[in-house]
């Protein structure tokens, strides 16, 4: 692995993971009926570090010559991707109900392991390639 790869690899894990905490914070302060909304960090940080984790993931993928819609993997990835984005806006603000939230709130954590497990894996099953 170059070192290129390497930093590339370590901004995209590293955003991941942020990326997550922020969904999580958010969805808890929603919880608590916080008017997180008005803080301008967390109205921006999540966007900034969204386009990072996605600029990363091109970058990795066209480091290692893999793209979507012509390796099956990286497909099933990105369409589990906009399925994440979809569960998580109705998970902060298009739920309409308390119940709708939570259960998007939920799938959307299921979708969040399954692309990691095709991501780590790189077999479009992901975790369910063990059944």
């Amino acid at each position: 692995m170059s070192a290129y790869h390497a930093v590339i690899r370590s901004l995209h894990i590293t955003c991941l993971f942020v990326s997550l905490a922020l969904f999580v914070i958010r969805y808890l302060l929603n919880v608590r009926g916080v008017a997180w909304q008005k803080w301008r960090a967390l109205k921006i940080m999540p966007h900034v570090v969204d386009t990072l984790l996605l600029a990363s993931g091109f970058m990795l993928a066209y480091d290692i010559g893999q793209y979507p819609f012509t390796n099956a993997w990286l497909t099933v990835k990105f369409v589990a991707l906009i399925v994440y984005i979809v569960l998580g806006t109705i998970a902060l603000k298009r739920g309409k109900t308390a119940g709708i939230r939570r259960m998007a709130f939920l799938g959307a954590a299921i979708v969040f392991v399954f692309m990691i497990s095709v991501a780590r894996s790189h077999n479009p099953l992901g975790i369910f390639a063990q059944f």
